[in-house]
């Protein structure tokens, strides 16, 4: 029985398809792992994701609601912080602080109430730790934003990893003026 033979040019032109499909097939897998790598989102969330040992596991902060109406008592922000464990997690913990910018200043300052800046922590094997946190009675006009700080701690309590993220701002926009015209 006679084998059919393939001309050089045919085999050439098998070989060229058959390396850009490998090299197509590569790049798809470079950009899906660099889109996982880089997922930064804007706007009310940042994530990021797990990757190799060494790398930043995902977190998530998000500006979940922001009430800039009524009266000062009335106006409030929620922030949260959300974080997932790694293999060798033994707890986790997230400290929200509240950043306040006053018209005119460049830069964000860190606000000082009862319960900011405390170190909430997860109970043993716990996967997914979320921590939400509300503060109310903001002051007008002013923007304000969470700076959200992340704990990986080991069996023993120490920190393995360490990651800190900011929320969008939440706006706080000046009263109305009562403006009474005499006529």
């Amino acid at each position: 029985m006679q084998t059919p033979h393939t001309s050089p040019a045919a085999r050439g032109l098998a070989a060229r398809l058959l390396l850009c499909s490998l090299v197509c097939a590569l790049m798809l897998v470079y950009v899906a792992q660099a889109m996982g790598a880089t997922n930064q989102a804007g706007g009310p969330s940042q994530t990021g994701q797990i990757g190799a040992p060494g790398s930043t596991p995902a977190v998530s902060v998000t500006l979940e609601q922001c009430v800039g109406t009524g009266e000062q008592a009335d106006r409030s922000a929620t922030f949260s912080g959300e974080m997932m464990a790694s293999a060798d997690t033994g707890r986790m913990a997230i400290l929200i602080e509240v950043q306040e910018r006053m018209p005119g200043e460049e830069l964000f300052h860190t606000v000082s109430a009862p319960g900011l800046g405390v170190w909430r922590g997860s109970e043993p094997g716990v996967k997914i730790y979320k921590y939400v946190k509300q503060v109310t009675n903001l002051s007008s006009p002013a923007d304000y934003r969470a700076l959200v700080r992340f704990h990986w701690l080991d069996e023993e309590g120490h920190v393995i990893r360490h990651v800190e993220r900011r929320t969008s701002k939440c706006v706080q926009p000046a009263p109305p003026t009562n403006s009474s015209s005499l006529e």
